[in-house]
């Protein structure tokens, strides 16, 4: 059985609080990570300072920064599948072109 949340096309949301500030459509699925564009939503503009934050930790191998603006991500974000259903877990990239790289699991990752 093939998991459609993976297929080409299917949109994954991201959220703050109640309020959906980006669509995510799925362009590939090179697993564990899926590829997407974004569809900047109201609201996703304040969040975008964050993610370029952390791309550029990431890039820097600054890993201790790299995880707090992870953390600060998490804390203020949510993300659903494409049904609608929430998203445990997700390491999310969103890049200044408005590409997105994440990947996620099942259940919340332990440490926090």
């Amino acid at each position: 059985m093939t998991n459609t949340n993976l297929a080409p096309g299917s949109v994954w949301r991201l959220h703050h609080g109640d309020h959906e500030i980006a669509r995510l459509t799925v362009t590939d699925n090179d697993w564990p990570w899926l590829r997407a564009t974004v569809e900047a939503l109201p609201g996703f503009e304040g969040f975008r300072p964050l993610f370029a934050e952390h791309e550029q930790a990431v890039e820097e191998e600054d890993w201790e920064q790299a995880d707090l603006s992870y953390f600060r991500i998490r804390d203020a974000l949510t993300m659903t599948f494409p049904d609608g259903s929430p998203v445990a877990e997700f390491l999310l990239h969103i890049h200044a072109d408005d590409t997105a790289g994440w990947r996620w699991h099942d259940e919340p990752f332990d440490g926090r």
